[in-house]
């Protein structure tokens, strides 16, 4: 990881005087008030190279987030929410819950720069109801984001989603691809959503918005639940290629490998961008990315991707990107010093048990998706 990165800038946003995104010396409060008298809000520093300008017709931005289990305060008798709970093992309060959205809002707010992203790629969201209450009631809700959400068997309730802006891309089509093991029918996980879209009336675009099995209970036991994820997401890559050789396809997400595992080079065939070869192939941009997205003990794991198809990487007109257009969001804001292992590690909303009041246990990453002038 490359450490807290020097300042480049800050943000100024204006939130509503209930948002609280710092926690420290503060008592919590029984109920979250929304107001719409607004305060000054300073975000932080940028990171290194960050690009805030705003970005017009050109540019499309599209951010991936490990949001961290954002569970609301209400019993799901279907699902295993228990510990985020009144009265739960985490004591999980209406103030902590209003605080962890104004948090993402933040982290959203501040990835975008001078104007929100255009395409957020969420996973580890509860439900509907708590996307909504992030678009609707946190500083988000001047952006005008719509949302797209479809309810997984995940037994713990958490699912991906998608939120957009609407002026700016245009969703005809989605769907869930629900993952069967066939080696075990038992297990129930977290669906992949599909969503297809043409961005500024001109590309159509296909995202794959992940969050595939994790590692608990051991990395090889787990690896061929990846591996099966991965295979579903390459049958649907490759009917799309098969139908349009040039579709630009982008597979965002938190896929509990990093870009050398099987799951990625064999499960769904993806390659560092060095490798590419032609219109069937697609290739990660995390290869090319130095650092990590979430920390494990001493060692940063570069999980969360950004993988796309010859088409985006190679297009000879509308919107495209490079080698490098893969960034990790690390400002300083969302890294705290590691005591144990040295160095710096995610701002959490908790640490183990005990309430941090932080952001979450990922970093984002991001993309621009850059429209190629007319010769």
């Amino acid at each position: 990881m490359r450490g807290v990165s020097r300042i480049v800038g800050l943000i100024i946003i204006y939130l509503p005087l209930s948002v609280k995104c710092q926690n420290v010396g503060r008592k919590e409060k029984a109920k979250h008030k929304d107001s719409s008298q607004d305060t000054v809000f300073e975000v932080g520093p940028l990171p290194d190279g960050f690009n805030d300008n705003p970005r017009g017709t050109k540019r499309i931005r599209v951010m991936f987030y490990n949001v961290e289990n954002l569970f609301d305060n209400m019993d799901d008798p279907g699902k295993n929410d228990e510990e985020y709970l009144p009265g739960g093992i985490r004591n999980w309060s209406d103030y902590r819950y209003w605080n962890k959205q104004n948090a993402i809002a933040r982290v959203i707010i501040a990835l975008g720069g001078w104007e929100a992203p255009e395409i957020v790629g969420l996973c580890e969201v509860e439900n509907r109801k708590v996307l909504v209450d992030l678009v609707t009631k946190t500083a988000l809700k001047k952006v005008g984001y719509d949302i797209i959400h479809e309810e997984s068997p995940d037994l713990r309730g958490v699912d991906v989603a998608l939120l957009y802006r609407p002026e700016k891309f245009r969703p005809f089509r989605h769907q869930s691809i629900r993952l069967v093991f066939p080696f075990d029918t038992s297990a129930k996980t977290r669906d992949i959503l599909l969503v297809s879209g043409k961005i500024l009336n001109q590309d159509t675009i296909h995202i794959f918005i992940n969050h595939w099995p994790s590692k608990f209970g051991g990395a090889k036991t787990t690896e061929p639940r990846r591996i099966f994820a991965a295979q579903k997401v390459r049958q649907v890559c490759d009917s799309l290629l098969k139908l349009n050789s040039q579709s630009k396809i982008l597979i965002i997400g938190d896929l509990n490998d990093e870009h050398f595992e099987p799951s990625i080079r064999e499960g769904l065939k993806a390659f560092p961008v060095k490798e590419a070869k032609g219109w069937q192939e697609l290739y990660n941009l995390s290869s090319e990315v130095k650092g990590g997205t979430h920390k494990f003990r001493e060692h940063w794991h570069l999980i969360d991707h950004m993988i796309v198809s010859y088409g985006l990487l190679q297009g000879n007109k509308g919107f495209s990107v490079t080698s490098q257009s893969m960034k990790i969001f690390d400002a300083p804001f969302l890294l705290v010093k590691d005591e144990i292992n040295l160095g710096y590690k995610p701002n959490r909303t908790y640490e183990g048990m005990r309430y941090n009041g932080g952001f979450a246990d990922h970093l984002p990453v991001y993309l621009d998706l850059i429209l190629k002038q007319e010769p």
